[in-house]
């Protein structure tokens, strides 16, 4: 009988210790059951598993007209000592560099990991000529979008950005259902964008290897982009870039606010009224009888969906995120007004690629960890 009333006992508190959440998960790695406090998703890179980690295979830039192949490759995506690289390459390492100029791109392939993943710009099949290079980086961009998307937590990612000019490292999350529409409708959160280089200049502030910066994106459709409103940013003192150590970025997600850590120091939060990121967006001055995408979701959407998690390196790029104005050691070999700017991205090599030094130039992550609330 002791023995009874003992277990019942132990049953009775550990079901009471279950208290309610607010976090929901989907996906093939999410826990059937979430209780406040519990750790829900906890990637340390142990072994690159690829039942949790989908790779993109596109040309396609991204958006911006970047340089970079996304492929899945080990020399650019591997797990070494514990710790996910993310590393870009040279595409005339693998085809050579005659490739660039005369070869034909096809990143289409017959089994479903094969798949190319993003057809827009000439993404999947594209042919190379004199004025208009193929893409000549290869890099990877991973993401979770099968096996983890969450609603609400916090999130605490442990890493080290790359070092190396012109490259563009990001952890960030997308929706998985696109729930208010194609981007921006829908949301983006930027958890970590960084620059490589280690000696960009713009205003008389770092804005390379030694700033970070923490972003939600959000708008009725594009062009309009509410960011402007919770764009934040973090520098790190003089020659101790976020290249030289592993930090922490951080995120609280929850049905009142979005808030950005960096090491445990707050760099931003977000709070909307009962306007949401309409207010917040200030969009009724800007787009007269649109409707509001997100009138039927709470005061938190867009972000008030399932989201998934995306690690990535790119390089370059013409959206301005790389700045002409800037100055850099060697200047930039690209303008962000060319047509042809990956042609002159490639041409003016020895100006970069110096600063590419093995696994410097690469991404690392130790780990990536989600609680509920």
């Amino acid at each position: 009988m002791r023995t009874l009333v003992v277990l019942v006992c132990t049953l009775a508190a550990a079901h009471a210790e279950c208290l309610p959440s607010v976090t929901t998960a989907i996906g093939t790695k999410a826990p059937a059951k979430i209780c406040s406090g519990d750790l829900i998703f906890n990637e340390e890179f142990n072994v690159f598993d690829l039942s949790t980690w989908n790779h993109e295979k596109t040309a396609a830039g991204g958006g911006n007209w970047e340089f970079q192949i996304y492929n899945n490759n080990r020399s650019n995506s591997f797990v070494k000592d514990g710790k996910l690289h993310i590393k870009p390459t040279l595409t005339a390492d693998q085809y050579g560099e005659a490739f660039l100029a005369n070869g034909v791109l096809n990143l289409q392939g017959g089994a479903p990991a094969d798949a190319c993943t993003n057809p827009q710009d000439w993404g999947c099949e594209r042919t190379g000529s004199a004025t208009n290079l193929l893409n000549p980086i290869t890099s990877a961009r991973i993401r979770t979008v099968e096996s983890f998307s969450f609603t609400y937590g916090k999130v605490e990612v442990k890493a080290k950005l790359p070092a190396g000019d012109w490259t563009w490292p990001a952890i960030w999350l997308l929706p998985r259902f696109n729930y208010y529409g194609s981007w921006p409708s829908s949301g983006e959160i930027d958890l970590t964008e960084g620059r490589g280089n280690r000696k960009l200049v713009s205003n008389q502030q770092n804005i390379g290897s030694e700033l970070t910066s923490s972003t939600l994106h959000f708008g009725p459709f594009w062009p309009l982009n509410g960011y402007a409103h919770a764009h934040f940013e973090k520098n790190t003192a003089p020659d101790k870039g976020f290249d030289t150590d592993f930090n922490l970025f951080q995120l609280e997600w929850t049905p009142d606010y979005i808030q950005f850590s960096v090491n445990d120091e707050v760099i931003g939060k977000v709070e909307p009224s009962d306007g949401g990121f309409w207010k917040i967006g200030n969009f009724d001055s800007q787009v007269g009888a649109v409707d509001n995408p997100w009138q039927h979701g709470n005061k938190m959407a867009p972000f008030d969906q399932p989201f998934y998690f995306i690690v990535n390196v790119a390089v370059g790029g013409v959206n301005n995120f790389f700045p002409d104005g800037a100055e850099n050691p060697g200047g930039k070999p690209w303008l962000n007004t060319s047509p042809q700017a990956s042609t002159d991205f490639w041409n003016g090599r020895n100006q970069w690629l110096p600063t590419w030094s093995g696994d410097d130039v690469a991404l690392q992550v130790d780990y990536i960890k989600v609680w509920a609330i």
